[in-house]
């Protein structure tokens, strides 16, 4: 049945830009992933900029449908040549601006930037809602106010996603959803906010620039709407080999907040989802709006336009990933061979040996800056009292609780403002180790925390639904009921409540964390990279 799908070209096709790996995944009519591929690649931090170059970006592409290529053939013994449709989606955010050829003015600034800051109060204030220093609109605003010359010379502005789906279709579209990491959108018309988008045009009409904002940013689209079809000169830049055929829909392109919350079908009001890799973030289908401006919460929307209220942290499990290579350098000396997935297994484990709170360790995993707790730069470090109980267990928790601690920051002001949510579902890398990171999530945020067998798909998996809904749905259908109705009826799920204990050990050590943030700044300070 699945070879049959393959060969017939009934499957779909998602691909996915992350932090660390570009993934392409295969669905079959089940919805169930039939086969994978992947590319690893690292963001670089050149003349003050994190960046990808275009060549990371386009070779990354073309490898990881290579090996997605590879193991249909290994799996199933034939070639992948034909798909019923495809999406794409990327780390949301960043800056990446065009000339009229379609020529990057820039190297891509991407979400882990934080060098906006004066256009984002500005632009904050200017709109009475809050524009997060990684949104693009941010850094248009600020290449303006550094009088950068590339800004007159500026055509087209969009998102990862936006412009390799443009190059695969030649249509310059957006997913609402990414649209909404752009700047801010209207729900009632699922389009960029009107208003806004004339006040920035008054804010900058007199440094003389031959555009409008409008005319220089993508049209948006709510997921299920036409998107444009895979050219011919698309397809032979997804695949080098000539051997996919061109024709094939796309979906609107969307950001990995909107596929994370197709991931775990956290579309509905009341219900959210928290992502979990290089970065970490939380994203609350709101029943309603805040009651006024929080520059810890971005509000975003889902896939349709819904409004979200979204916390959003630059480092997740980047600190995590470095401390267990140290721990499996140390076996190797020893003479000890390890396997990875086995030791961040036992590790994690371990951690819930550890004390409630610790035991007096405090971790900041900053790689980056992060704005819901006033960082512009970040520097890992660890701190602990004299008389800290220092074992692997409190350890190990400290880690994880590191990965969760300035969203758990952000996520109080939710808590406050008695923002609804039934459930909170739990997806990426940090959940795959069960009974661990799901635990001490729900005793972060004060919820239930749901972990579904899909919750290491991801992203990739969450854009071919898109796709997959763009093409397969009822007339009418929403894409709430279609993935209620048709992906996740069934779907095996395990949901825990936040432990008491957990919950007051977490907020013990958050406590002491945030009393630590000046030595953060002084680390900042004093080591300047």
């Amino acid at each position: 049945m699945s070879k049959n799908q393959i060969e017939n070209g009934t499957a779909v096709l998602g691909i996915e830009f992350g932090s660390t790996r570009i993934k392409s995944v295969l669905i079959g009519r089940d919805h169930r992933v039939l086969s994978s591929g992947s590319h690893e690649w690292e963001n670089r931090y050149q003349n003050g900029i994190w960046t990808y170059s275009t060549d990371d970006i386009l070779t990354g592409l073309q490898h990881s449908y290579a090996d997605l290529k590879k193991n249909v053939r290994e799996e199933f013994g034939t070639d992948l040549k034909k798909v019923s449709a495809i999406g794409i989606s990327a780390m949301m955010h960043g800056y990446l601006p065009f000339s009229g050829s379609m020529e990057l003015l820039t190297p891509f600034r991407t979400w882990r930037n934080t060098i906006t800051g004066e256009a984002a109060e500005k632009l904050t204030e200017l709109f009475s809602f809050n524009m997060p220093q990684r949104w693009s609109l941010s850094h248009l605003y600020q290449a303006i106010l550094n009088g950068e010359e590339h800004v007159k010379d500026i055509r087209y502005l969009t998102t990862l996603a936006g412009w390799v789906h443009y190059l695969l279709t030649g249509k310059k579209v957006l997913g609402v959803g990414d649209a909404s990491g752009m700047m801010p959108i209207d729900s009632s018309t699922c389009d960029f906010d009107a208003g806004m988008i004339g006040k920035f045009d008054d804010l900058v009409s007199s440094c003389g620039y031959p555009w409008k904002l409008k005319e220089i940013l993508p049209v948006v689209l709510s997921a299920g709407e036409d998107a444009g079809r895979l050219t011919p000169e698309g397809a032979l830049l997804l695949d080098p080999d000539g051997d996919l055929a061109p024709g094939c829909p796309l979906c609107p392109p969307e950001g990995d907040a909107g596929t994370g919350m197709a991931a775990t079908n956290s579309v509905r009001a009341r219900t959210g989802n928290v992502s979990a890799g290089t970065s970490i973030f939380s994203m609350i289908v709101l029943e309603k709006p805040m009651s006024r401006v929080y520059p810890e919460i971005d509000i975003v929307t889902t896939p349709v336009g819904k409004q979200v209220g979204m916390v959003h942290c630059n480092s997740c499990t980047s600190d995590i990933n470095a401390w267990v290579s140290l721990f499996r350098e140390f076996a190797d000396i020893m003479g000890f061979k390890t396997d990875p997935g086995e030791v961040f297994t036992r590790l994690f484990k371990k951690a819930m040996e550890g004390e409630k709170d610790c035991g007096g360790l405090v971790s900041f995993n900053y790689f980056a800056g992060e704005p819901v707790t006033g960082l512009s730069e970040g520097r890992p470090m660890l701190i602990r009292t004299p008389d800290a109980k220092m074992n692997m267990a409190n350890f190990m928790r400290t880690q994880i609780y590191a990965s969760l601690e300035t969203l758990k920051a952000g996520m109080e002001i939710m808590n406050r403002e008695h923002v609804a949510i039934d459930e909170v579902y739990g997806h990426g890398g940090l959940f795959k180790t069960e009974g661990v990171a799901q635990n001490l999530l729900a005793a972060a945020i004060h919820a239930p925390v749901t972990v579904m067998e899909t919750a290491g798909e991801g992203g990739a998996w969450g854009i071919a639904l898109l796709a997959d809904y763009a093409l397969y749905r009822s007339e009418g259908e929403s894409l709430e009921d279609y993935l209620q109705n048709h992906v996740f009826a069934g779907m095996p799920k395990s949901t825990v409540l936040p432990d008491p204990e957990d919950e007051k050990g977490f907020d013990c050590y958050m406590d002491r964390f945030m009393r630590c943030i000046p030595a953060q700044k002084a680390a900042v300070d004093g080591l300047k990279i």
